[in-house]
């Protein structure tokens, strides 16, 4: 089994899901995070004062998936999340050792 991360822009969450949807996959996790890479931060002035903001929003996705799903998954993602702007995201595969459905107690692939 394979756990992919990927953080993405926000407002491509909703084309994320879709395609993964498309393909298959069973189910997902979202969080709203923020970050900063190339990207960097920006300056913005309140009540006349110029400050900084380090941290853009952004949407970091988790799923675990078959190890034969995953380069599909993979690529989903990046066609979905691609605006080919500075910013698009970043997608990270890992191992996953073990899962366990809790309702029924089902381990592995079965457990997803």
């Amino acid at each position: 089994m394979k756990k992919i991360e990927a953080v993405i822009k926000p407002h491509k969450l909703e084309e994320v899901k879709d395609a993964l949807s498309a393909i298959g996959t069973a189910g997902l996790t979202a969080y709203e995070v923020k970050g900063f890479g190339r990207q960097k931060g920006h300056t913005e002035i309140y009540r006349g004062a110029e400050y900084t903001v380090d941290f853009r929003p952004k949407v970091k996705i988790e799923l675990v998936v078959a190890d034969e799903q995953a380069e599909a998954v993979e690529a989903a993602i990046v066609k979905a999340a691609w605006t080919g702007k500075i910013g698009d995201g970043k997608v990270f595969t890992y191992e996953c050792e073990r899962a366990v459905r809790v309702r029924t107690g089902e381990r592995g692939p079965e457990a997803l």
